[in-house]
């Protein structure tokens, strides 16, 4: 399965339901069930669902505060933004530790990592 890497405060709003897009600068064609991992913490703390994968324009990005939860915008993050949309975020009661692969920045194979 695959895990997505996300960093504080970000991945305690979408575990909590709060954050539903994942802003981001590359599209991703992945959907369906994933892992998330707390950055820099060495465990998987909790999964959900990418549904869909949206390129925003300055004006989506900024309409859509109660989605992302980015609060201060003049500008897009990246040349190309994209929001990945989650759903049925669950955080795990007890998170399960992970091998961290050289080099992950994004997304973590979890097939023998865990």
């Amino acid at each position: 399965m695959k895990a997505l890497i996300i960093k504080k405060p970000w991945i305690d709003l979408i575990l909590d339901g709060k954050k539903i897009w994942e802003i981001r600068g590359s599209n991703t064609k992945i959907r369906g069930e994933i892992e998330i991992i707390q950055s820099g913490s060495g465990l998987v703390v909790g999964k959900c669902e990418i549904r869909d994968c949206i390129k925003l324009s300055l004006n989506e990005y900024k309409d859509n505060l109660d989605k992302h939860c980015i609060k201060k915008i003049t500008e897009l993050p990246y040349n190309k933004t994209y929001a990945w949309v989650i759903t049925n975020c669950k955080r795990y009661e007890i998170p399960r530790p992970y091998k961290h692969p050289r080099g992950a920045i994004i997304w973590v194979n979890l097939g023998n990592n865990t």
